[in-house]
């Protein structure tokens, strides 16, 4: 073992027999350089490590403490399995039901798509709109339509260029919300009829795409960490005219799963030797745990083949929805389309978020929004070991605010979710996820909100309420 992992587990027995409880301060970096005579630098990385475990938290200024909630004991969900065919997609009647049912600001939000609004710098994202609109060039608000406000173009494309990625900025194109980048690029590269390989489970709004735009799912599955299945896809390719591929890379939607970096290039190269386009969602891209953000598949791209949407939604600003895209060669037939659509975005909004990025202190906002949900992930993980039964299998992602429990096998979701919102309590279930409207014992649950005494009892309820099906 290295020096810092036999310090980490000594820090770890520590936090196992009870002398160091929850929430209590670890030795600083200083102190336990001193006493147990290591670097700096071993203490830091054992610290690191502890972090990846689940065992200890940083707090901004204030050091190291040990997590109040023990990861979970329980099982991972299993992969899914893959569809027989491509299918025809109808599930917009069945998510419009259960959308249009958790609209209630009284309902605890576990079936959200949205963290908490109390999580986002909302007052000064305020002051920088105000400052935008009495700085704005009126001559700009026309010019600047399309592809988007420069400003917030050149930081989005900073941005990318700090995690090590080369995006010219005439690539960017500023969508309304990533929703709107990822029609838009869907319809770039498909017709009515074609075959567009998605995961399974996939977030319901790439299903709602898919039908409104007449378009076939070839549904390929997802392993609970590890992402989409790649034999899978390659099968599917081998066996299907596919026309494009639109896949979650990082911290998917609804499982939490992150293809680690080997296999998104893995994932390039194998729809580059096709030549079918990636579309790929990357809206929770900056809500990650632990020290480093995960590269997305658009950093392997070598023909442009990769069509990277991004979106300030999740991160900064749900309400002001503004999207990008970076396009590859598909640049100027997405921002043609968008031209022949919605024309642009606000721009009002554009240049508050380009303010802000500049002036606000977003990575100062993003290190105290990813402490929150690791936090209420923790939280949300250990009521479940609590309160729900031995059987239950849920996903522990490395980001995002979403878990997915695969329920013991005769419950159904949708019965879970009548029962459950009765009692207050708002849930997604699995059917929604899937075009052909399985996963019918899987539920989704969201802690992007702060964990209350009302969220556990929730938990209590929701785990009684499986246990009563």
């Amino acid at each position: 073992m290295k020096r810092y992992e036999k310090f980490a587990d000594a820090i770890a027995e520590l936090i196992r027999s009870g002398v160091l409880g929850p929430g209590q301060r670890v030795p600083s970096v200083r102190y336990a350089s001193q006493t147990y005579g290591v670097s700096p630098s071993t203490v830091f990385q054992a610290y690191y490590l502890l972090e990846r475990r689940g065992l200890i938290r940083a707090r901004p200024r204030s050091g190291y403490f040990v997590n109040t909630h023990a990861p979970s004991p329980l099982a991972e969900p299993a992969t899914s399995e893959p569809a027989r065919d491509s299918t025809e997609v109808d599930v917009s009647e069945l998510v419009f039901s259960v959308l249009d049912s958790i609209k209630d600001p009284n309902t605890v939000p576990f079936g959200s798509a949205f963290p908490s609004p109390l999580l986002f710098p909302l007052p000064r994202l305020a002051r920088s709109l105000a400052r935008a609109a009495r700085e704005m060039d009126p001559r700009l608000v026309v010019t600047d339509m399309s592809p988007g406000n420069p400003q917030l173009r050149r930081q989005i494309a900073l941005r990318y260029s700090v995690g090590g990625l080369v995006v010219p900025m005439e690539e960017l194109l500023i969508t309304n919300g990533a929703l709107e980048a990822l029609n838009l690029c869907l319809q770039a590269v498909t017709e009515p009829g074609d075959l567009v390989a998605i995961e399974a489970p996939a977030f319901y709004a790439c299903l709602q795409v898919l039908e409104r735009l007449k378009l076939k799912a070839v549904e390929i599955p997802v392993h609970p960490r590890d992402g989409i299945d790649l034999d899978a896809l390659a099968q599917a390719l081998a066996r299907y005219p596919v026309k494009a591929c639109w896949t979650m890379t990082s911290f998917q939607n609804p499982m939490g799963a992150t293809l680690p970096p080997a296999k998104k290039q893995a994932l390039v190269e194998l729809l580059r030797s096709h030549q079918v386009p990636l579309i790929e969602d990357d809206v929770y891209a900056e809500l990650y745990y632990g020290q480093h953000a995960p590269k997305p598949a658009k950093a392997f791209d070598t023909d442009g083949l990769v069509m990277h949407c991004g979106s300030f939604a999740k991160s900064l600003a749900p309400g002001y929805r503004v999207g990008w895209v970076a396009a590859g060669r598909y640049a100027q037939k997405v921002e043609r389309l968008k031209l022949m659509t919605s024309l642009c975005p606000s721009m009002p909004a554009q240049a508050a978020i380009a303010d802000y990025l500049q002036h606000g202190g977003y990575d100062r906002h993003l290190r105290r929004l990813r402490y929150a949900l690791e936090e209420q992930q923790h939280a949300m993980l250990a009521a479940i070991a609590r309160h729900f039964p031995a059987q239950t299998r849920v996903s522990q992602p490395t980001g995002g605010y979403f878990l997915w429990l695969e329920l013991p096998e005769q419950t159904d979701s949708l019965k879970l979710f009548q029962l459950a919102l009765a009692q207050g309590i708002s849930l997604a279930p699995g059917p929604i996820f899937s075009a052909t409207r399985r996963f019918r014992h899987c539920i989704r649950l969201n802690y992007g909100s702060p964990w209350t005494e009302a969220s556990e009892t929730a938990m209590q309820t929701l785990g009684r309420l499986v246990r009563s099906l």
